[in-house]
């Protein structure tokens, strides 16, 4: 899959505004800014996340993740300022090595943009890449256009988790949990000789 365009970073991608954004991979030096990102995000954007992005000391963490090879992260970048992150999570865990996590979040300006679509290509074909077999997606039921993002890609609910989710106001939503099985979706591509065509999934 090396040659797959989705796979080329970093790169200019266009929005459907007729803007230009850069995405490229997230680096160390990126923390000031990713932080101005993450802690710029409503409270219910975070829900479904399983840490708090928002503190400097996680986000570091997360640096530490993504040089040792277990996170990969795609940031859209514009004039120093980062507008959304898309998110490849490794198992270390022998019995789940073949499943990634997948997590996007967006900055709300950009938002209806394509951008979201953009970055969960992005993370997919990296996922492609290093022959990731499984992948799974969580968000809160009213996430409306994630769901529609993930469903367009081949992504099925696999769960509803009740009152899963606590907001800092102690309310409680519900969890969905999507998953793709992305082995048997690139087997077909394979078989009908479609991958190279498949940059944009």
């Amino acid at each position: 899959m090396s040659s797959n365009g989705s796979l080329t970073l970093p790169r200019t991608q266009p929005l459907s505004d007729g803007s230009n954004i850069t995405l490229r991979l997230l680096r160390r030096v990126d923390i000031v800014e990713f932080l101005a990102f993450t802690q710029s995000l409503a409270d219910h954007d975070l829900l479904f996340l399983r840490t708090d992005i928002t503190d400097a000391g996680i986000v570091a963490d997360w640096l530490d993740n993504v040089e040792a090879g277990r996170i990969v992260t795609i940031i859209a970048e514009r004039d120093g300022r980062i507008f959304g992150y898309g998110s490849l999570h490794l198992s270390n865990t022998p019995w789940s090595q073949h499943v990634g996590e997948l997590r996007v979040l967006i900055n709300g300006e950009l938002r209806g943009q394509g951008l979201g679509r953009a970055l969960t290509d992005a993370i997919f074909a990296q996922a492609l890449d290093r022959g990731i077999q499984k992948m799974v997606a969580q968000m809160t039921i009213d996430q409306k256009g994630a769901i529609a993002t993930f469903e367009e890609l081949g992504f099925r609910a696999e769960a509803l988790l009740r009152d899963h989710v606590k907001d800092r106001n102690g309310e409680k939503h519900d969890l969905l949990v999507y998953s793709h099985d992305v082995h048997e979706f690139q087997s077909q591509m394979d078989a009908y000789g479609m991958s190279e065509a498949a940059s944009g999934l």
